[in-house]
């Protein structure tokens, strides 16, 4: 029977990617809140050093660098950097660190699709590779993409594509890591105010939950993966949107009906 203690990561160690803000910000604090401790990188120094301080005021235990996580050598290098200051494992991943542009497929030469490429699954993969072999049974890895792995993204071609590479990757990897007890999953937000993302409103008065989503609902699914909560969910996505995949497409009007 499931209790409290189950919903810890008390003696756990949590690596975290785009951790300066938004979703990573909120994932890493919500963690080290639950005991975790905490290796974290991002390329904002100044945002990643007030996380940092944040969780030493919690009591807890982290380690940064300022990064590319495009760069597989500055990965290999500081997950062995953060294995050696953190209990010499790695117990959770998360793979929160992308971006994009909007662009008409035509318009994005070959220098921007390998950046959407390498920014967006590359740096998964790096980080993948680094951490498993320093992962402990019961381990998980939770891979952050986006609704838009599920659906058409005209003018996010690349992007999107790269997303729904990394949802095929998560089920392939639940099977080849599941010997391991390595437990591999994706969360896929929507409609998530963060900084850089203008007032959504509009768009989530017109949802199937008519309210925008807050950074710490895709942390609390984080934590439901990371912890023995999740214990025995591999190679899945949840879907933290509002029930817009759902709707696939309709839309609330005002008077409260549904159209495509």
């Amino acid at each position: 029977m499931l209790g409290p203690d189950d919903v810890t990561l008390a003696g756990k160690v949590a690596l975290v990617t785009g951790a300066a803000q938004g979703i990573g910000e909120a994932i890493a604090m919500t963690f080290a809140r639950f005991g975790a401790s905490i290796a974290m990188c991002d390329r904002n120094a100044d945002g990643l050093a007030f996380v940092s301080r944040a969780i030493d005021g919690l009591g807890g235990r982290v380690v940064t660098g300022v990064m590319d996580v495009r760069d597989a050598d500055q990965v290999d290098a500081f997950v062995s950097d953060a294995v050696h200051a953190l209990d010499q494992r790695i117990d959770v991943l998360v793979n929160n660190a992308g971006g994009g542009f909007p662009s008409a497929f035509l318009d994005v030469n070959a220098k921007g699709q390998d950046a959407l490429i390498r920014e967006n699954f590359s740096s998964v993969t790096n980080f993948i590779r680094a951490c498993v072999p320093n992962m402990t049974a019961g381990g998980s890895i939770i891979n952050v993409t986006s609704i838009e792995a599920h659906r058409a993204a005209p003018g996010f071609a690349v992007y999107s594509a790269m997303k729904a590479g990394i949802m095929n990757l998560t089920q392939s990897l639940a099977l080849e890591l599941g010997h391991k007890r390595i437990r591999v999953n994706c969360i896929a937000p929507d409609v998530i105010p963060t900084p850089g993302v203008g007032d959504m409103g509009d768009v989530a008065a017109r949802m199937p939950l008519p309210v925008a989503g807050h950074v710490d609902d895709v942390a609390g699914a984080a934590v439901y993966l990371a912890t023995d909560l999740g214990r025995f969910v591999t190679g899945t996505t949840i879907h933290v949107d509002g029930g817009n995949l759902a709707a696939g497409g309709w839309h609330r009007q005002p008077d409260g009906s549904w159209h495509p």
